[in-house]
């Protein structure tokens, strides 16, 4: 299933967490240090070891568990289309706060002090993810596999389920807290889907995006996962430039890609046309469009 345009585009906050993700297993991966990752009751209470509460965020513990967990990254980039950066890196520390004290909790009840319980990596986001993605985008696509029915979220689900449990008990805990987390934030508790980061610290991402992945200027203005996630109905109503006499009727596959981040069918046939079957182009319409 595809999240949108390729590449990082209108999303520079996803970019810098998977690059930060990518970079800290593998540094890891090349120390040989694999086995000292994940959080355990004796780091926590015993040996006070708080820096792997930080690593715990970024670094996932098995090359297996980094190819799954960097895929699903990339798409829950399309959360941050929707919303903006500013939204969505409170998100990303809502999602990560809270799932790092629903892990100290469950650490602090087991009490095992014998073995590693939790895995490491951002399971907390990840997870957390789940929950706007289940309840906020459609399926554009339905099809049978020897009489059994799949969508185009079916492989985000079935690769969830692969991070879900690549560990068993030592990745299922973590997946469940980043759930809760997740679950959270969708009740609004605090009023956090209306908090935001001032505009000068989110576009610090930007300043630093490479040349080859361009900036979206309307990367900050989108509504809330979860409050206004259906655009159905909704007509673009910013004014185009006219078409070219000879317009190509765009392809479903395209029309799906911007069906899939939210946007309403119609709408995104339109930009699709006035972008010559542009899907980048036709994106950033919607999204300024959106913004008006």
């Amino acid at each position: 299933m595809n999240g949108g345009p390729s590449g990082f585009n209108n999303a520079p906050v996803t970019r810098t967490f998977f690059i930060a993700c990518a970079l800290f297993t593998v540094f890891f991966g090349i120390q040989g240090r694999f086995n000292k990752l994940g959080l355990s009751y004796q780091d926590i209470f015993r040996n006070f070891r708080l820096w792997k509460l930080i690593v715990s965020v970024f670094a996932f513990s098995s090359a297996p568990e980094l190819m799954f967990g960097l895929y699903l990254l990339y798409y829950f980039r399309v959360f941050e289309r929707q919303i903006g950066s500013n939204k969505y890196s409170v998100f990303i520390l809502f999602s990560v706060t809270f799932s790092l004290l629903f892990e100290v909790l469950t650490l602090a009840l087991l009490k095992d002090p014998a073995m590693n319980l939790l895995a490491s990596g951002p399971y907390g986001l990840i997870f957390a993810s789940f929950i706007p993605f289940y309840f906020d985008i459609p399926v554009s696509t339905r099809f049978r596999v020897f009489g059994v029915p799949f969508s185009d979220k079916t492989f985000i689900y079935l690769a969830g389920l692969q991070l879900f449990l690549s560990s068993w008990k030592r990745s299922i805990l973590p997946g469940l807290c980043g759930i809760l987390a997740g679950s959270l934030y969708r009740l609004n508790v605090f009023s956090i889907r209306k908090a935001k980061f001032p505009e000068f610290i989110t576009s610090f991402f930007s300043r630093i995006s490479w040349p080859s992945m361009g900036r979206s200027p309307a990367a900050s203005t989108r509504n809330v996962v979860g409050g206004a996630p259906s655009y159905a109905g909704r007509q673009v109503e910013r004014t185009y430039p006219s078409p070219v006499p000879t317009t190509i009727e765009p392809p479903e596959d395209s029309i799906a890609v911007l069906v899939s981040m939210g946007f309403d069918r119609n709408s995104a046939r339109q930009a699709l046309v006035h972008a010559r079957n542009d899907i980048n182009a036709a994106t950033n319409i919607l999204l300024e469009a959106q913004s008006h």
